[in-house]
């Protein structure tokens, strides 16, 4: 049976994706309107709904994409080499600045770490055979612990958990408990998951600080990453991570509201019906979110449960607005840009976060002052772009800006011909 996408979907994905490379890619990280910043700690900005968005927008696609809730080995397989393969991407990023070659450095370095992500972007994103798929997931993997975990130098703390490594221990969790339980189970799981993480969060005291709290590094979910992930934390803390251990289980209710929303849209109703299910869902999310922020405060580092009933109760209703426009209503004009980033996030997601990276280790003398040293990405932003806005923030933005433009041209690029990069 051949499904045809869901338009609106694949719209909320490309507007998720389109925000995230503009708060990932200021021009200048010291002038960056609030709004595209994370909330310091307590509280929720634009930009701290791009992440729960994620796994919503996922949970959402599973039931879309197995209808028919077939399980055997094989499916369980293929959900298996899939969140590996999305694992995997995600842990290179945090290996492409840190690989050393034979002594190389500058721009020979460079090219050999370019190579090496081309191999391992093919190899993670390929269309091969399942074996293929499971071998290369699998020794990728090994890889990446042995260097982590075997003494080497350079690679000691390399950080380990991440975004797209989040994803995918929900997307596994999720496909499973769709294909194996039932709507019923699924809710209860997510019910228990949100209160338990909540008693755990809040009332069992953390070894060597004392009572329970919320504070930053000093909370329960730090306490964990500290001991389990020593050394391969979040660089700017290298004590705690923000896409940690503890609080990766309330994600994946993020995941299950998202799921329950997917299963709503297979449902033999009217497209209205389901668009007033989901719209009332939606706003009770909100609702129940901010009354669980007067205990339990919307914080998104320590990913607490009113955070994931509040940004999946946006989501829900942001993706209820798109799908009545959308495939009820059928206005479809001035979204194809959106559809463009939504039919290929996961090249978005790999490339746009290496090539900055690149453009960083590509450094010279700077041509305005010679006794300076620069780099490519600096050079291009402060000379081509910085120069023509007064206010630095609305120049940050235009940097940010110009980098999408490019990536929307490439991604038109692959739309046209008809490309799209799958793990």
């Amino acid at each position: 049976m051949v499904r045809e996408r869901l338009i609106s979907l694949d719209v909320f994905r490309g507007l998720t994706i389109l925000l995230m490379t503009i708060v990932n890619n200021p021009g200048d990280w010291g002038n960056v309107y609030p709004p595209l910043l994370h909330a310091h700690w307590n509280g929720c900005t634009p930009t701290d709904l791009v992440f729960p968005f994620f796994v919503f927008i996922m949970g959402v696609a599973v039931p879309l994409a197995m209808p028919e809730k077939t399980y055997d080995s094989t499916t369980f397989n293929k959900i298996l080499i899939r969140s590996l393969r999305m694992f995997c991407l995600g842990i290179f990023f945090n290996f492409f600045g840190k690989i050393q070659l034979f002594g190389l450095d500058g721009i020979p370095l460079l090219i050999g770490r370019l190579a090496i992500t081309i191999a391992v972007g093919y190899a993670l994103m390929g269309n091969f055979n399942n074996r293929l798929k499971n071998i290369f997931a699998v020794g990728i993997l090994l890889v990446y612990l042995i260097l982590a975990y075997g003494g080497f130098e350079n690679y000691q703390d390399v950080r380990l958990p991440g975004v797209l490594q989040r994803i995918a221990i929900v997307y596994f969790v999720v496909s499973l408990l769709y294909l194996k339980t039932s709507r019923k189970t699924q809710i209860i799981t997510g019910v228990l998951l949100l209160l338990g993480y909540w008693g755990i969060m809040t009332l069992i005291p953390v070894p060597g600080v004392g009572e329970a709290n919320l504070e930053r590094g000093t909370n329960l979910a730090a306490w964990v990453d500290s001991i389990l992930l020593k050394g391969h934390n979040y660089h700017e803390t290298n004590t705690w991570d923000p896409e940690g251990i503890l609080s990766t289980l309330p994600s994946i209710v993020n995941g299950i509201i998202g799921l329950f929303i997917g299963q709503i849209l297979l449902l033999s109703v009217t497209k209205i019906q389901k668009a007033q299910r989901m719209g009332m869902i939606g706003t009770s999310l909100i609702f129940f979110g901010l009354l669980w922020d007067l205990v339990f405060p919307i914080n998104k580092s320590i990913w607490t449960s009113s955070y994931v009933l509040y940004t999946t109760g946006l989501a829900t209703v942001f993706f209820t607005v798109l799908y009545y426009l959308i495939d009820i209503k059928e206005f479809k004009k001035g979204f194809k840009l959106f559809v463009i980033w939504g039919v290929n996030p996961m090249i978005v997601f790999f490339a746009s976060q290496i090539i900055p990276q690149a453009l960083t280790m590509i450094q010279f003398q700077n041509p305005s002052n010679p006794e300076e040293q620069t780099n490519l990405l600096s050079y291009l932003y402060y000379s081509g772009i910085a120069p023509f806005f007064s206010n630095p923030m609305t120049a940050s933005l235009a940097g940010a800006l110009t980098y999408v433009a490019i990536w929307t041209f490439i991604l038109w690029i692959f739309y046209r011909n008809k490309l799209i990069f799958k793990v």
